[in-house]
C-alpha cells in the first residue's frame, strides 16, 4: 500500500484543523447554513434523513489492517457499532453527530484516512479493480497510475468546484472489474505493438437518471501523457459543462450534445498547451510502483495437501470455495471475499466486532491488508492455500462466510427512504424480503451468475441500470413502487438493462423477481447465465409472467 509522506500527512492535518474551525464558526453561528455547506460537502459530510453522514475516502479499495481498526473504534465510539461499505469503495458512517465529526476527522488522520473530496462537485475517489495486482487476466497493475491519479486530484485548485461530480476508475485487466466504462473518464491499461503499457480512454460514463455507456476517446494513449491528457478533458468539462441545470451538468451530457467527434478536437486543441508540461516520468512511475511491490509470498505454498482433504470432506468449506473464492496469480495464494451480505444485515453493513476481527484475520493470513468491492464486499487479496479452512471457519463464525458472491442474494442495495433523504422508496427492507424468498442456497447456486442492484431514487447510488435485474424505487403518490429493468451490465460488454414495464407495488416486488427467475430457470440453455438468456430470449417471456394477471 502506498504509505503517506511527511508533505501528505501535512495536509490532510491542516485539513481537519481547517474543518474545526469553520465547524465551531457555523455552530456560533459566524456561517451560514449556506457557507457551511459547500465546506462540510467537500469534507465528505452529507445531512440525510435521521442524523448526517460522513463518506470517508478508501483510494482504490486498499485498506490496512490499522486502518480498519480505526474504522471499528470510529463506529463504536461515534456512531452505532457499524459502517458501511459503498459502490465505489468508500466507507460511510450514518449516525455521526455534527459537531463531533471534527474529531472523527482527527482519529482518521492519525492512520492516513480522511474524507476529503468524497462529496461535492469536484474530482471524487479514484476507483479500481479489487483484484489489483493478484489478478490471473491482468496486464498491468494498476495501483500505481491510481495513486499518481490520488495525488493529481486531491485539492486542485483548478477543478475544485466543476459542474458537477467527477469520477475516475482505472482497470489493469481483460476482464473489466471497476464499471470503467460508467465513469466521468475510465481508463484501461493496454499494451502497444511494441509491447509498452499505456491506456484505452473513455470518456462521458455515467449512472444515475440519464445511464450513458462511455465512448473510446483515445484508443491509446502513452503513459507519460496520462495527467496532461487528464488535465484536457477536465478543462473543457470545466469551460463547457453545464451549470444552469444540476441533471445536465455531468460530462456525459456534454459528450452526447457535442458529439464525440467534436468533443474530441476541444480536448486535443486544449491538450496541444499541455502535453509537454506536464510529462509523467518513468522514474516517478518507478517509485509508486516500489509502493506496490508483491508481498512476500511462499513460493512452498502449492505444495500443501490439507486443502484438498479438507475440500473433499467438508461439503460447506467446498460450497464456500466454488463462491467466494477467485484465482491468484501466485500458486499456492487465493483471494478470499469476505460477504457483506448475510440474510440479516443490510448489504454492505459491517460491525464493529466484525471489523475488529477481519483486521486479525488480514494480520494473519493476508499481510494485513484489506480490500473493498464494487459490489459491498471485502476481500483478502494473499490467502494461502493451506490457510483457507481456517479462515473460512473464521468468516463464518462471524457470519461473513455466506457463500453467495456473484449470486442472486449478493445484491446492491442503497440506503433507501430508512436513511437518505433523496430516496422515493425502501431498499433494505425490499432486498431482505427477496433475500428471504431466495434462502434456499441449493436454489441460489443453481441459478448461479446473477447481479441485481437496486436504488430507491433516479441518483443510482446502486448502480440499477447496470444489474442483470435492475430495481429502481419510485413514488406515486405517496406510495413506494419499483421499476424493473432486464440486462445491463457494467463489464466487457457494457449494457444498460431494458425496462420490463410499469412500475410494481412494494406488496409485489418479490414476487415479481421470483417470477423472473422461474421463467430463466425453465428457458435457459444448458450452462446458460441469466444475462445471456436475456439477451438471447428478449425481455418479452419475463414482461408476460410479471405481468400476467394484471
Amino acid at each position: 500500500m502506498y504509505q503517506y509522506t511527511e508533505n501528505d500527512q501535512t495536509l490532510i492535518d491542516e485539513r481537519v484543523a481547517q474543518f474545526k474551525r469553520q465547524t465551531e464558526n457555523y455552530f456560533k453561528g459566524e456561517l451560514s447554513e449556506d457557507e457551511y455547506r459547500a465546506l462540510r460537502l467537500r469534507n465528505g459530510v452529507y445531512i440525510q434523513t435521521h442524523a448526517p453522514l460522513l463518506r470517508v475516502a478508501g483510494p482504490y479499495g486498499l485498506i490496512s489492517s490499522k486502518q480498519v481498526r480505526k474504522l471499528a473504534h470510529i463506529a463504536r465510539t461515534y456512531d452505532k457499532n457499524y459502517c458501511h461499505f459503498t459502490t465505489r469503495q468508500n466507507i460511510q458512517f450514518n449516525w455521526p453527530k455534527l459537531e463531533l465529526v471534527p474529531e472523527i476527522l482527527a482519529e482518521l488522520a492519525t492512520v492516513q484516512m480522511h474524507a476529503i473530496q468524497t462529496s461535492g462537485n469536484c474530482m471524487r475517489n479514484t476507483t479500481s479493480d479489487h483484484l489489483a495486482g493478484v489478478a490471473v487476466d491482468e496486464i498491468a497493475d494498476p495501483r500505481p497510475y491510481c495513486e499518481i491519479i490520488r495525488q493529481w486530484t486531491t485539492l486542485h485548485p483548478e477543478f475544485d468546484y466543476l459542474p458537477r461530480k467527477f469520477k475516475i476508475a482505472v482497470s489493469g485487466a481483460l476482464n473489466d472489474r471497476a464499471a470503467t466504462q460508467f465513469h466521468d473518464i475510465g481508463l484501461h491499461l493496454v499494451k502497444n505493438d511494441a509491447g509498452e503499457v499505456g491506456f484505452k480512454v473513455f470518456v462521458g460514463g455515467g449512472l444515475g437518471r440519464t445511464p450513458i455507456i462511455g465512448q473510446v476517446i483515445k484508443p491509446y494513449l502513452e503513459q507519460k501523457h496520462l495527467l496532461s491528457y487528464l488535465e484536457a478533458i477536465l478543462r473543457i468539462y470545466n469551460l463547457f459543462g453545464r451549470r444552469d441545470n444540476k441533471y445536465k451538468a455531468r460530462i456525459k451530457i456534454l459528450v452526447k450534445e457535442t458529439g464525440l467527434e467534436e468533443f474530441t478536437k476541444l480536448v486535443d486543441a486544449e491538450w496541444a498547451h499541455l502535453r509537454d508540461a506536464n510529462e509523467l516520468s518513468a522514474e516517478r512511475v518507478d517509485e509508486l510502483k516500489a509502493h506496490f511491490a508483491s508481498p512476500a509470498y511462499d513460493l512452498a505454498a502449492d505444495t500443501d495437501t490439507s486443502f484438498a482433504e479438507h475440500k473433499v470432506n467438508d461439503k460447506a468449506f467446498a460450497t464456500w470455495l466454488a463462491h467466494n473464492t477467485a484465482a491468484h496469480k501466485v500458486s499456492g495464494y487465493t483471494a478470499v471475499f469476505i460477504s457483506l451480505k448475510a440474510p440479516d444485515m443490510p448489504p454492505g453493513d459491517v460491525t464493529d466486532v466484525q471489523l475488529d476481527a477481519v483486521a486479525d484475520i488480514a494480520d494473519a493470513y493476508s499481510f494485513g491488508e484489506i480490500r473493498a468491492t464494487h459490489r459491498q464486499n471485502l476481500i483478502l487479496a494473499d490467502v494461502k492455500q493451506a490457510d483457507l479452512y481456517t479462515v473460512w471457519q473464521k468468516l463464518a463464525a462471524l457470519e461473513l462466510a455466506t457463500p453467495n458472491i456473484g449470486t442472486a442474494t449478493d445484491m446492491i442495495c442503497c440506503p433507501g427512504l430508512d436513511f437518505c433523504s433523496l430516496a422515493n422508496a425502501g431498499s433494505i427492507g425490499v432486498a431482505k424480503e427477496i433475500n428471504e424468498a431466495l434462502d434456499d442456497l441449493d436454489y441460489i447456486h443453481d441459478i448461479g451468475e446473477l447481479k441485481i442492484n437496486m436504488s430507491g431514487c433516479m441518483n443510482g447510488c446502486a448502480h440499477q441500470s447496470v444489474g442483470h435485474i435492475g430495481i429502481l424505487g419510485v413514488d406515486k403518490k405517496g406510495a413506494e413502487w419499483y421499476q424493473i429493468t432486464l440486462g445491463g451490465s457494467s463489464e466487457n460488454n457494457a449494457a444498460i438493462g431494458e425496462r420490463l414495464g410499469p412500475a410494481v407495488a412494494k406488496d409485489e416486488i418479490t414476487k415479481a423477481i421470483t417470477t423472473i427467475l422461474d421463467v430463466y430457470v425453465k428457458n435457459r440453455l444448458e450452462e446458460e447465465t441469466f444475462l445471456e438468456a436475456v439477451n438471447r430470449l428478449g425481455i418479452n417471456p419475463f414482461k408476460e409472467q410479471v405481468y400476467a394477471n394484471n
